[in-house]
């Protein structure tokens, strides 16, 4: 079984779709092994996604971040990098295929409503970034 790593953003958190979001990820074969909802300070959305800092977007990436609640989630199944990228759709949701949680709930492309790490070793850092001191593997 393959790990991976997503969050749910602010902006689905505020709309509502949280359980919606949660239900369509068990629908498609993820167990979650840990689930937890908090605030991302500024710090943590820098740290998080440093490697977009040079980019012209990072700024307003990090104030979307940390503008409201977001839940953070460590999930598994066969082929879990892959299949969330699926399950997930296009980063704008104008190219999302139909039936994907960006094309249900997203509101721009960078309103997105899930992030979903992008390869397994990405998730790996990314699952420790945020669940530090926790044992995955053994949930």
């Amino acid at each position: 079984m393959e790990k991976t790593f997503s969050i749910i953003k602010p902006d689905a958190v505020k709309n509502g779709n949280i359980g919606k979001i949660l239900a369509i990820v068990e629908e498609n074969g993820f167990r979650i092994v840990a689930m937890r909802m908090t605030k991302l300070s500024k710090s943590q959305a820098e740290g998080f996604y440093a490697v977009h800092s040079e980019r012209p977007f990072f700024n307003s990436l990090v104030t979307f971040m940390t503008e409201g609640p977001v839940v953070l989630l460590a999930l598994e199944r066969e082929d879990a990098v892959k299949k969330l990228r699926e399950v997930m759709g296009a980063t704008n949701p104008a190219n999302a295929a139909d039936g994907t949680i960006r094309k249900l709930f997203a509101e721009s492309i960078e309103r997105n409503s899930m992030h979903g790490s992008d390869a397994p070793e990405t998730a790996a850092e990314e699952l420790k970034y945020f669940f530090t001191g926790v044992d995955l593997n053994q949930l």
